[in-house]
């Protein structure tokens, strides 16, 4: 149950970067150590098991919690038919989920840590990832139908301090429990894989951590997702398949201390939609292509870009090659995944103007070693 990872890599952008993305860093041609990252993941007992990460952030040079998810799990039936469920205790939104449509779990599964990104994300894209802990509890009926409702609390600034996930000083502060849902059907063919769900979260967070306004804003997100995959040959587990995700995420912004205190709009809308397929060539040679799509009300204030607009938008293309990924690898203790990805923008932060300056090659060499 104990592992290992790290993640190298070499980040040119079309535009150089004055300053570089940290003072330790060049303006481009970057080489950087993206993370390297300790797992335990397996049973604590006979229904409880874990899946744990600590990180060093090789960009932040910082060590930190990385994601968390430990779940008690028991078989029952419902209306005489089979289903397992239990309790999950995690610190990330869609962590604890099954489908690569999903934030945490979605592609492009690694990143330059070092380029350009748009400024603007859904809550739901990572951003209470490891500034929260969750309880919840789920059930998958029939291997058909699941269901979850996780309640979050946002951890102290005093242990967000002292685990560095975040610069505490300016963050938001997240008031209350944060709500999480997710339902979803799935039906498995041998061949053919498909996949349809919903997920969502509510949460309120003090801007900045300024609780002077004497409110929070609100921030609801509302998520449709869905998964597909051919699989040629299922009897063989190195067989060439064809996978495909979908995910489109609608969030209201109800900003009633952002607009007291920073003179944003009472409220906005933020949009973000994301599609992607791959093939996989014998479980050796993935080739994979994604959209993506983000856009907004106009706020200048609030999405900090030139135009007031948060919009961006372009494509993902990504050939990875994983040499010793199968069951007859002559080297079972080591994995390797080598892969180029480009990243083509037609959209940063509101203009299409320059967008392709922050263009992106992104070259990795990612290690897994279990023990």
């Amino acid at each position: 149950p104990i592992s290992m990872n790290v993640e190298a890599s070499f980040t040119h952008t079309q535009a150089s970067q004055p300053g570089g993305a940290a003072r330790w860093f060049a303006p481009n041609d970057t080489p950087a150590l993206d993370q390297t990252s300790l797992y335990y993941a397996g049973r604590i007992e006979p229904h409880t098991g874990a899946f744990i990460e600590l990180l060093y952030d090789g960009v932040a040079r910082q060590l930190q919690p990385g994601n968390i998810d430990i779940r008690h799990a028991r078989d029952f039936t419902l209306f005489g038919i089979d289903a397992v469920g239990g309790i999950t205790l995690n610190n990330a939104p869609t962590v604890q989920d099954l489908w690569n449509s999903t934030p945490v779990w979605g592609f492009p599964y690694n990143h330059s840590p070092v380029a350009p990104t748009p400024a603007q994300a859904v809550l739901s894209d990572g951003g209470l990832s490891q500034r929260v802990v969750g309880l919840g509890l789920y059930a998958m009926w029939n291997e058909i139908l699941y269901t979850e409702l996780t309640a979050y609390r946002g951890v102290g600034r005093d242990v967000l301090n002292a685990t560095g996930v975040v610069p505490v000083s300016g963050a938001p502060g997240i008031d209350g429990f944060t709500p999480y849902w997710r339902v979803a059907i799935q039906k498995d063919l041998q061949r053919h894989f498909f996949q349809i769900g919903t997920y969502g979260l509510n949460a309120n967070i003090f801007p900045g951590g300024n609780q002077t306004a004497g409110t929070a804003d609100t921030y609801t997100d509302m998520a449709a997702d869905a998964s597909y995959q051919f699989i040629i040959n299922p009897k063989n587990v190195t067989s060439d398949m064809l996978s495909a995700h979908a995910v489109l995420v609608h969030e209201n912004q109800s900003l009633g201390a952002s607009s007291r205190l920073l003179g944003t709009n009472g409220s906005n809308t933020l949009d973000t939609f994301r599609a992607d397929a791959s093939y996989s060539f014998g479980a050796t040679v993935t080739p994979t292509l994604q959209y993506f799509r983000t856009s907004g009300s106009a706020d200048a204030v609030q999405f900090n870009t030139a135009t007031g607009r948060p919009n961006s938008s372009g494509v993902v293309a990504e050939v990875a090659y994983v040499p010793w990924g199968k069951p007859d690898s002559p080297i079972q203790f080591l994995n390797l995944r080598f892969a180029v990805q480009y990243v083509a923008y037609t959209e940063f932060d509101g203009t299409s103007h320059a967008a392709s300056a922050n263009n992106t090659l992104y070259l990795s060499l990612w290690g897994a070693l279990h023990f």
